[in-house]
C-alpha cells in the first residue's frame, strides 16, 4: 500500500543541522571567554591527536595544539555556524600543522605512535599494545602487533588524499558528508578514496590474514 504525497513529504524530509556547540560558540561571540575554555577542554585531546599523526616531531604537538586555538579564538567572531564547529575546527588544525611543516621544511605525515593510541584514557584510536589476557599467548599477540604494524606502514604509504579520507572515516570516525566538507570534494569522491585506501591495506594484510581476494579489512 503505497504513501500519499504528504507522508512521503514527511519521511523524505531531511533533518534540520544542530550543531550542539552552537550555543558555546555564542557565548563565545558575546565575549565569554569561559566559553571558549570549555571547548578547549572539549576538543583538546582530539585535535592533538589530529596534529600527531600529522608530524613526527612529538614536541610540536603541544604548540600546533595551542596555535591552532589561538587561531580558532581570533576567527570566531566571523564563524557563522555554516558546519559543525568541530568541522571548523579540525580545518584549522590541518591548516595549522601543514603552515608548521612547510615553515620547518617538513612534509605532514601520519605517524605509528598515533594510530597505536597515546596510552590516553580517552583515546578512541586503534590501540594494539596490550597485556597478554586469559585466551591468549606470546604468539597471537605478536600476531596482532604485526598486523597493527603492517597497517600502520600500509596507511603511511598512501597517497594524502587517500590517507586523510580514511584517517577521518576509521579514527575519527566523521561522516561521509563530514569528509566531504572538509576534504572540499563530493561524496562520491570520498567513497572512492576510501575504497581506494581500504583496498590497498587490504592487499598489505592479506599475506599475514590469509584472506580471499577480494575481503577487505
Amino acid at each position: 500500500m503505497g504513501l500519499v504525497g504528504g507522508d512521503l513529504d514527511a519521511v523524505a524530509a531531511p533533518q534540520p543541522f544542530v550543531d550542539v556547540d552552537a550555543p558555546l560558540v555564542q557565548r563565545v561571540q558575546r565575549g565569554d571567554q569561559r566559553a571558549f575554555e570549555m571547548l578547549v577542554v572539549k576538543y583538546r585531546r582530539r585535535i592533538e591527536r589530529l596534529i600527531a599523526r600529522m608530524v613526527r616531531d612529538v614536541d610540536l604537538v603541544e604548540d600546533i595544539t595551542q596555535e591552532t586555538f589561538i587561531r580558532a579564538y581570533k576567527a570566531l567572531p566571523q564563524f557563522r555556524g555554516e558546519s559543525a564547529f568541530y568541522t571548523w575546527l579540525y580545518r584549522i588544525g590541518v591548516n595549522t600543522a601543514k603552515k608548521a611543516m612547510v615553515q620547518l621544511k617538513r612534509d605532514p605525515v601520519l605517524t605509528e605512535s598515533a594510530l597505536g593510541g597515546h596510552g590516553d584514557d580517552d583515546d578512541d584510536g586503534p590501540r594494539v599494545e596490550h597485556d597478554i589476557t586469559d585466551g591468549e599467548t606470546p604468539e597471537s599477540v605478536l600476531a596482532t602487533r604485526q598486523i597493527a604494524d603492517t597497517v600502520n606502514q600500509a596507511i603511511e604509504a598512501l597517497s594524502e588524499d587517500l590517507r586523510q579520507a580514511i584517517t577521518l572515516r576509521e579514527i575519527e570516525g566523521l561522516s561521509y558528508e563530514e569528509i566531504a566538507e572538509l576534504m572540499n570534494c563530493p561524496i562520491g569522491t570520498v567513497r572512492s578514496r576510501i575504497f581506494r585506501a581500504r583496498e590497498s591495506i587490504a592487499q598489505k594484510l592479506r599475506p599475514l590474514l590469509d584472506t580471499r581476494q577480494g575481503q577487505r579489512w
